[in-house]
């Protein structure tokens, strides 16, 4: 094999059942991928995250360059040992840095010049460092520099953001070394902007990818924007490659975008949300910090299997948070990221099983029901009841 290989198993209107082949094993795809920037997903053992059933983790360049270095991963054995996850990893390329860091970095056509958020010091990001970057930490699959481009955007600046990009693209591709097992990603890009989108697409398969992923969306255009890129922009893309949607997202964003054929995301949100107090469950979300659930001895969700779940009451993980206890955003991320497995897991099923509109119908569903309060407060027996105030005394008739 050389590259990664990608298996279409069955479709279902747009939505799709694939899997991906690495040197560090399959990703059954729809797939959510954890989100491990500094070669750890926050809050979790790689035995934790594997536990919830994910099969890939995501890394970050930009980071990594900085600390510890590629070289010093390298030299370490690579990324798989240094973090001690034997399954397989993508890696970005820092792309989506010189949008978020954009006051922090300078850029020509050449690539990218950071100041470094930790010390000052200045590192400079071309195409080729960015896929040697990604080589020395042997990411089983590697994504083009490019510049994600910010929204709101004009045609004419989305237009110079994306040809840079496809400039970027064509060296990232010439610098890569193919080997088996490792597959190297194009990003579409063009804003909200669907000829711009085309040409990007086109300029992408011209040049040839092991995968193709969707950039700069989930920047703040808002979900129905995300969906009608989504609709204008996967028709295009080559069928029988893997189609990657980057920095997404919320249950309801997964959901929505599986039916608009796309097999790959990631996202901070399930780690982020978990360490803030906030738990996804199968009828919407839930802010473990508010005073409802100090008394309720149910789960997060009845449905979940994780240890957060299995073992804890919402009582004691609102305790945790209250108390700044570490345990709690641990617990909560172990669960969301649980949750996101399971769903994806539904999504998979659903497809083979030919009944995706109606899986997902229901899930959308259940999403916007929202969390039910305990009915009562279980301990309500113990607490002492104020007294009554006392009656006052009759008056005496001045007759006796």
């Amino acid at each position: 094999m050389t590259g990664i290989g990608f298996e279409l198993l069955k479709t279902d209107g747009r939505a799709r059942r694939g899997r991906v082949s690495t040197a560090h094993g399959a990703i059954n795809t729809p797939a959510f991928m954890p989100v491990g920037t500094a070669a750890t997903v926050k809050a979790m053992t790689s035995d934790a995250v594997k536990s919830t059933g994910a099969e890939i983790l995501l890394g970050n360049t930009y980071h990594l360059m900085l600390r510890p270095t590629a070289e010093r991963v390298g030299q370490l054995g690579g990324l798989h040992r240094f973090m001690n996850w034997d399954k397989p990893i993508l890696t970005d390329s820092g792309g989506f840095q010189v949008m978020s860091l954009s006051d922090l970095r300078t850029m020509t056509e050449e690539g990218v010049t950071f100041k470094s958020h930790l010390d000052g010091s200045k590192h400079h990001l071309t195409p080729e460092r960015s896929i040697q970057i990604q080589h020395l930490l042997d990411s089983n699959i590697t994504m083009c520099l490019d510049e994600c481009t910010p929204f709101p955007a004009t045609e004419a600046q989305a237009a110079s953001s994306m040809r840079l990009s496809m400039r970027w693209a064509r060296r990232s591709k010439d610098a890569f070394v193919e080997r088996p097992g490792y597959g190297l990603f194009g990003i579409v890009q063009g804003g909200v902007y669907a000829d711009l989108r085309a040409e990007s697409v086109a300029a992408l398969s011209d040049i040839g990818f092991d995968g193709y992923a969707i950039g700069g969306l989930a920047v703040g255009e808002g979900q129905e924007t995300m969906f009608t890129v989504l609709d204008f922009t996967e028709p295009l893309m080559v069928k029988d490659r893997p189609r990657y949607l980057m920095g997404v997202g919320r249950p309801s964003d997964l959901i929505g975008a599986v039916r608009r054929g796309v097999d790959m995301f990631d996202c901070v949100m399930p780690t982020r949300s978990g360490r803030t107090g906030q738990a996804f469950v199968r009828r919407g979300t839930i802010n473990i910090r508010n005073a409802r659930h100090a008394h309720d001895e149910r789960p997060l969700d009845e449905e979940c299997g994780c240890p957060a779940c299995r073992n804890h009451s919402r009582a004691y993980l609102h305790h945790l948070f209250k108390a700044g206890e570490m345990l709690g955003p641990m617990l909560l991320t172990w669960h969301n990221l649980h949750y996101y497995q399971d769903l994806m897991a539904e999504l998979r099923q659903a497809i083979e099983d030919g009944r995706f509109e109606e899986v997902a119908g229901a899930l959308e569903a259940r999403l916007n029901e929202g969390d039910i309060p305990a009915t009562e407060d279980p301990l309500a027996h113990l607490k002492v009841k104020p007294a009554k105030p006392a009656k006052p005394a009759k008056k005496e008739s001045a007759d006796v």
